[in-house]
């Protein structure tokens, strides 16, 4: 009888466990990541922009709108990221508190506007989780203390990702850290651990370059003695072969910027992201 008594009361528990856990959204896949390691399983995650997205340009699905109208948070980047998002949720009819997860990190400018790509800089990132766990404490106060104690654990682990890009920089040679890249995304990397990101003379980033255009980059990399070059938007690996061959630099390869890869890339979570991109810079850049 005890027994069964026992059984009936874990089966009413049960569905008490699992209203309690919290709705949230995560606008895209790397703060889906930071929330996922504070959240843990108290609470139900959607991420909008997923693995292999661009946050930049999405166009939010009709089925986005009822995540953002069934969350109690939903957790953005902030700093002029997502431009489709405020319509989303007003039109959601929406009543989750937003979070702005970059709070508290003073903006570099990209041309006239800030640049949101503050999670390239770790310490940076121990902000974003700091806030996301204030956010998720005084949302779901009963579970305040797992969040913090989660968050505790992953900012140790990004005090070590911090530490090893610092180490894996200092081993190469000052003069060497720089390197011609398309993206506009590493200004808080540069910014952060003194990599110089420089950008490519002649080149737009929604074209192939031209004949004229190659010959620019090639000039420009033998005037400031460049190293290494990310040009993710030259497809065709000729041009990339011709830019290593006539240059002298080496082609470094991919830089993961603005979103996670699948899980059987090489970014699927953020910590891997950085490892991925300091381990690219670096073997390009090293002797």
């Amino acid at each position: 009888m005890r027994l069964i008594l026992l059984c009936a009361l874990l089966l009413i528990a049960a569905p008490l466990h699992a209203a309690e856990r919290l709705n949230v959204v995560a606008s895209f896949s790397i703060l889906g990541d930071f929330v996922r390691n504070v959240g843990g399983d108290r609470i139900n995650l959607t991420t909008l922009v997923g693995a292999d997205g661009d946050v930049h340009v999405y166009t939010p699905a009709p089925a986005d709108a009822k995540r953002v109208a069934d969350a109690r948070l939903v957790i953005v980047n902030g700093l002029g990221l997502e431009g489709w998002l405020p319509r989303l949720v007003q039109s959601s009819g929406s009543k989750a508190t937003v979070v702005v997860a970059s709070a508290g990190i003073a903006p570099l400018k990209l041309g006239s506007a800030a640049d949101p790509h503050a999670w390239q800089s770790v310490p940076n990132a121990r902000i974003y989780v700091t806030d996301i766990a204030n956010a998720l404490a005084a949302a779901l106060p009963a579970e305040a203390d797992f969040f913090r104690t989660q968050a505790k654990a992953y900012l140790e682990k990004l005090e070590t990702l911090d530490r090893d890009v610092r180490d894996a920089v200092a081993k190469i040679p000052p003069e060497r850290r720089k390197v011609i890249s398309t993206h506009d995304a590493f200004g808080y990397f540069s910014a952060e651990y003194g990599i110089r990101f420089i950008a490519p003379l002649g080149v737009s980033t929604e074209t192939e370059p031209s004949a004229r255009d190659i010959a620019a980059i090639i000039s420009q990399i033998k005037a400031q003695k460049i190293p290494a070059v990310f040009l993710e938007n030259i497809s065709d690996d000729r041009l990339i072969r011709r830019i290593a061959a006539e240059s002298g630099a080496k082609v470094g390869g991919t830089l993961i910027s603005d979103g996670l890869t699948g899980e059987k890339g090489p970014a699927p979570t953020y910590i891997d992201m950085v490892r991925h991109n300091i381990k690219a810079l670096t073997s390009a850049l090293d002797h």
